[in-house]
Parts: structure tokens; C-alpha cells; sequence
């Protein structure tokens, strides 16, 4: 079978050192070094890069699932909201559209007391833009509604800070914030019942609590807090749909705000992260694979006869070069690869193996009081995959230049005089 001469020199340098004498097995103990640290880093890269792939598709699909990409609001009592839910839902670049009544106000059960955003939503709506459904049973809207005993659907986090379980009764508060009454009038206070804990498995868990439209309405006195929650069709232009339907209503008095504004900095943060922790990776990954200089260096040293030898034989400068790239190539090649596949086997276990660490040793890593989700996600991308194998493979291929050039450069009569 035809070989490559270079290819098939290089090969056997790379191969396992089988001599006994101290320079092979420094020479076999520093290559194996190099390609462990080369596997390491792509393998970490790769689990790093599918985590922060994790937390960018829970923003997106999680919490932005449950909150919607953009509301647009009007203080105004007057305003005809099921007809203007209608107008805004009929916009080409908006999917769909509900009504909801926002209120910020404390939560009382006994002396334990904690603020949470309180929205009123109409269940028949609120499904088209929420996907909150999901996380709750077909009962909790249908009992939210019970006009004898209105209830109040919690996020666990909530539920966890005063104590409360679903069937118990909890007060929510509304500070008057009036400065026409100079604050003397009384906070709005209502009791209800908890119809149902939800558990989204993200900070919406600590902060969101639903009711029904007419209570969140009576929370807020009829006055400011109502409006129209969209999904629209591109969520990164949500910003520029709502401003533009904004500039399109009839009437004065209507603003907005959307998703940038709420979660903006916890998704330029996820994005920084990202980057950031990839820039470090790499330079663990850069610096395991320049470990194949010092490899490739002492095989030159511990080769300066036969490099002599071939070129007295014939070999030609190309052909030394090519011998010593083959070898690092090898080098990078393997480390590349295995690493790849650890990597990817890493990415898809690994929110299972910390959920399983979490059990074991009663602890939870993630809570979502600090961090946007209570576990850790990963999403594997296979161009992610192919882009940290090929970088680990083209740095290993750079390393070795040097050392090939070095042998290259071997003069045969000064290598032989020394022998």
C-alpha cells in the first residue's frame, strides 16, 4: 500500500515511545500531557458554550414565554380594552394580544410580608400570549374567578416566603400613592385565597403572582395599570413594533415598554457571559495546543541522527517539514476529536448529572432568587461543536511550525560530527 514518506515518519514519532531511555518517555510523557489538556479544553468549551446556548433559549422560550415581548398601557379609565386588545391583535407583525391590569403590592400572611407584581389577566386571553398554562392545572383560572372567595395564583418563591400553600388566604396590599389625597387615604387590602403554587423554574417564581381583571382593578382603584400585553413576530424587534403602534393609536396618553426593558440586562449579561467564558476557554485550548511545541521541540533534539540520516538519504526540506506537521497534526487531530465527543456527551448530560448532584448532597446550586433559572440548562449546537473542534485542530497545526521548521534547518554533516 502506498504511504506518504512524511506521513508515515510522522505517524511513527507520534506513536508511543517504546524505548527505555529518559529522553523517549519525557518526550511520550509530554505529548500525552499535550493531548489531555488539548482534550480537556475543547471538552469544557464545548459544555460551556451549550450552558450559555441553555440559558439564552430559557430566556427566550421560558421567561419570555410567560411574559410577554411587549405592553403598551394608558392611565386612562376610559379606554375600550377588549376593542383595543382587537385593533393591536390585528397588526400583521403582532401574533397575538390580552388584556391584563398590573399593580405592584405586598403579600401578607401573618407577620410575613414581601412584594411580588400582582397581574390581572382574562383566562381567555391570557393564553394566547402567556404560555402560564403550562405550569398550572384546568382548575386554577375557573377558581381565580370564584366571586365568593376571589383567588390568587402564586409563584413558588412567593409561596416559599410567607409560608403559604395552595388553599390557604394571604392579603395583598396596595399602598395609596394618590398625591391628590396627600396620602392620608388608607391602603387598598383584599384577602384571597391561593388557588395554586406554579413553579416555572425561574425568577417569575419569586416575583409573579395572577388574579382575576376586576380584582386587580379594584386593587388599583381604577386607576393606571391596564393595558395590552403583546407577542409579537420578532422578538428582538419588539422595541421598534411597539413604538411604531404606539405612534399609530387614535389617542394621546398611551405608552409602553417592552421585553429590552425588563430583561434587557439579563440578556446583554447571558451574551457578555457567553463571550467572556469563551474567550477564557479558548486560551486554556491555545495553550494546550502550543504544549505541542515543546513536544515537537524535544523530538527534534531526541531526532537530530535520523533527521541526518534522511537527509543524506535524499529527503528533501519539504519532506522533513511535512514529517514533523504530520505528527503534531496527529497530535491535535486526536485531541480534537476525543475531546469533541466528550464534549457533546458532557453538554447533553450535564443538567442531569448537577440535578443528580443537587439530590445526592441536598444543596441547590441555582436559586432563582440570584439566577434566571433554579437549574442549570444546556443546549447542544453542532456548529458550535464543529467550530471548537476545528479551532483546537488549526491551533494544533500552528504549533507545530516552528519545531518543523527547526528540523527542516538540521544540517546533516554537524548532526553526524557529534555522534
Amino acid at each position: 500500500m502506498f504511504k506518504p514518506l512524511p506521513a508515515f515518519i510522522g505517524l511513527r514519532y507520534a506513536g508511543a515511545q517504546r524505548r527505555s531511555d529518559d529522553s523517549a518517555g519525557l518526550v511520550s510523557f509530554i505529548s500525552g500531557l499535550s493531548m489531555i489538556g488539548l482534550i480537556l479544553g475543547v471538552a469544557l468549551m464545548i459544555v460551556v458554550m451549550s450552558v450559555m446556548n441553555g440559558f439564552d433559549r430559557e430566556l427566550r422560550e421560558r421567561i419570555l414565554g410567560i411574559m410577554p415581548h411587549a405592553t403598551i398601557y394608558n392611565a386612562s379609565s376610559e379606554v375600550d380594552w377588549a376593542a383595543m386588545r382587537k385593533k393591536l391583535a390585528a397588526d400583521a407583525q403582532v401574533l397575538s394580544a390580552a388584556e391584563v391590569w398590573q399593580v405592584n403590592a405586598l403579600a401578607r400572611r401573618g407577620a410575613e410580608v414581601t412584594p411580588l407584581l400582582v397581574q390581572g389577566v382574562n383566562p381567555d386571553t391570557i393564553v394566547e400570549v402567556s404560555n402560564i398554562s403550562e405550569f398550572l392545572s384546568p382548575e386554577a383560572f375557573p377558581a381565580m374567578l370564584d366571586a365568593v372567595e376571589p383567588g390568587v395564583v402564586l409563584g413558588r418563591g412567593i409561596a416559599a416566603k410567607l409560608g403559604v400553600e395552595q388553599g390557604d388566604y394571604l392579603s395583598l396590599i396596595v399602598p395609596n400613592n394618590d398625591a391628590a389625597s396627600g396620602g392620608r387615604r388608607a391602603a387598598r387590602v383584599a384577602g384571597f385565597r391561593v388557588v395554586e403554587v406554579f413553579h416555572s423554574g425561574t425568577a417569575l417564581d419569586q416575583t409573579l403572582a395572577l388574579v382575576s381583571w376586576n380584582q386587580a382593578k379594584a386593587l388599583a382603584g381604577n386607576k393606571g395599570g391596564a393595558g395590552i400585553q403583546l407577542r409579537v413576530t420578532e422578538m428582538l424587534e419588539a422595541n421598534w413594533i411597539m413604538r411604531r403602534l404606539l405612534q399609530e393609536l387614535p389617542r394621546e396618553g398611551f405608552y409602553g415598554t417592552d421585553w429590552s426593558r425588563t430583561h434587557g440586562n439579563l440578556y446583554q449579561a447571558i451574551q457578555m457571559s457567553r463571550n467572556l467564558v469563551g474567550l477564557l476557554v479558548l486560551l486554556i485550548i491555545a495553550i494546550a495546543a502550543f504544549n505541542v511545541v515543546s513536544t515537537l521541540v524535544m523530538v527534534v533534539i531526541d531526532k537530530h541522527t535520523d533527521i541526518a540520516i534522511m537527509r543524506t538519504m535524499g529527503a528533501s526540506t519539504r519532506q522533513i517539514l511535512l514529517t514533523f506537521v504530520s505528527q503534531g497534526a496527529l497530535v491535535g487531530l486526536v485531541g480534537a476529536v476525543v475531546g469533541g465527543v466528550l464534549g457533546v456527551l458532557g453538554s447533553l448530560s450535564v443538567t442531569d448529572l448537577v440535578a443528580g448532584l443537587e439530590s445526592v448532597f441536598g444543596i441547590q446550586f441555582l436559586k432563582s432568587d440570584v439566577y434566571p433559572v433554579d437549574y442549570l440548562p444546556s443546549e447542544l449546537s453542532w456548529g458550535d461543536v464543529a467550530l471548537v473542534v476545528g479551532a483546537g485542530f488549526l491551533l494544533s497545526l500552528l504549533a507545530t511550525l516552528y519545531p518543523a521548521l527547526q528540523a527542516s534547518r538540521v544540517q546533516p554533516a554537524a548532526a553526524l560530527r557529534n555522534e
